[in-house]
């Protein structure tokens, strides 16, 4: 078990942020054992709290962005980097506009924020992701492999066809003081003849030579790389950060080529759906208490996530001794397809329910489905992993869409309406 950690007290840093070129101040304040990793904008009165998790990721060219409308953050990667690094687990981040400081572009500056707010472990245990089988992802260029390993370890090549940067390989282990040592100074970078675009897009209004490495046809301009190889250093840490949406800390060997952010959260989202960890949101005894199923027809095990009434993920554990494959495909056990649904059903009933006051006195009716496809078979044996997504919440009535995995691909997937009824 490994106690789940925080600061001690609060820190702060100004300055400008990279894309929005708005002056802002980050601050890091303790939060109490399961707050998680929580942005907060305090600029605006209707902001609402943004964790730093998969589901809020809106933005994925050249930053990593959460968020919407008045509680987006953009370019949270450098930040998120340095909290992963010391394994943070609980933090709440205020920010006073849409981005935090680039800084001098590294991580270094992250680093030592952290540092001055003082980690310290607070009780609870931490949710660790662990890979057990290796698996492969691959979005647009770039491409990951991902192994079992103690720890995580990051291996990444990077490629351009620019004289000082070429092809650059290196293997990192991902400690506090290593990715201090190793890979915190490395700074942003780009190109000069990038310029013009990104501006034409609204990006880069805060950039300069002082908060990143600009290139020149053949060159660097007006500063001198920290490394031969600081631009793999910093596309590492840049990994680092966007896994750090994973909310958990992550054991595996990760070998990257020309990693992007687009394809680190795919990779992240890979990583929810294939790896085994400690962590739940509900056990069956809490389920039992909300969701009125019960056996042979309740199908939810675990509760794995759940992000208020946004989000849900829950466990199903298919075993031979399931009542339904006495008659279902008899020496060819198959789980019904619509108990799959059923069971997709059930972890978005707990999504509503779990939100309502009374919800002794509620139940959930499902009223349609759409755009039902089944993928694969389910069979004993599997682990079926249900992730509901609300679209839509009016009165008492509620879209979702719902998918079901099996070893990180798709089994089932559906799109669902219900209503919360008095019993």
């Amino acid at each position: 078990m490994a106690p789940r950690r925080t600061v001690e007290r609060a820190a702060s840093i100004s300055g400008i942020g990279l894309h929005t070129g708005c002056r802002t101040t980050v601050t890091c304040q303790p939060a109490k054992a399961g707050h998680g990793i929580v942005f907060q904008r305090t600029d605006h009165a209707d902001a609402q709290p943004i964790p730093a998790r998969l589901s809020e990721v809106s933005v994925t060219e050249r930053r990593t962005g959460l968020g919407t409308g008045a509680s987006a953050i953009h370019t949270v990667e450098h930040l998120l980097a340095a909290i992963g690094a010391f394994r943070l687990d609980d933090l709440l981040i205020e920010i006073d506009g849409p981005e935090p400081p680039i800084v001098d572009g590294s991580f270094k500056p992250y680093m030592d924020l952290v540092a001055e707010a003082g980690p310290v472990d607070h009780g609870g245990e931490a949710v660790v992701y662990r890979i057990t089988s290796p698996f492969e992802v691959t979005d647009g260029d770039a491409t990951y492999v991902v192994a079992p390993a103690d720890g995580l370890r990051l291996t990444t090549t990077i490629e351009w066809d620019h004289p000082l940067i070429g092809r650059q390989v290196g293997t990192y282990d991902v400690t506090e003081g290593g990715f201090a040592k190793e890979i915190a100074p490395a700074r942003t970078f780009g190109f000069v003849s990038e310029v013009d675009t990104l501006r034409a897009k609204g990006l880069i209004k805060g950039a300069s030579t002082e908060n990143a490495v600009v290139l020149t046809a053949d060159g660097v301009e007006g500063t001198d790389l920290r490394w031969p190889d600081e631009f793999l250093r910093h596309k590492t840490g840049d990994i680092v950060g966007d896994l750090t949406l994973l909310g958990a800390r992550l054991e595996a060997h990760v070998v990257a080529t020309r990693p992007t952010h687009h394809g680190n959260i795919a990779l992240a989202q890979a990583i929810t759906r294939r790896a085994h960890h400690n962590g739940y949101a509900m056990d069956i005894a809490q389920i039992l208490d909300v969701i009125p199923h019960r056996y042979p027809i309740l199908l939810v095990d675990r509760i794995i996530e759940l992000e208020g009434t946004r989000r849900a993920v829950g466990i199903k554990n298919v075993t031979i001794n399931e009542p339904f494959f006495q008659g279902h495909f008899p020496g060819h056990p198959i789980m019904p397809g619509v108990l799959i649904i059923e069971a997709m059903a059930q972890v978005g009933g707990m999504l509503l329910l779990g939100a309502i006051e009374d919800r002794e006195e509620k139940v959930v009716y499902f009223m349609s489905l759409d755009n039902v496809k089944f993928r694969r078979p389910v069979v004993p044996g599997d682990q079926l992993r249900c992730e509901l997504e609300l679209v839509q919440f009016r009165g008492k009535t509620c879209r979702m869409r719902g998918v079901a995995y099996v070893d990180g691909d798709v089994a089932a997937e559906a799109d669902m309406m219900a209503r919360v009824m008095d019993r």
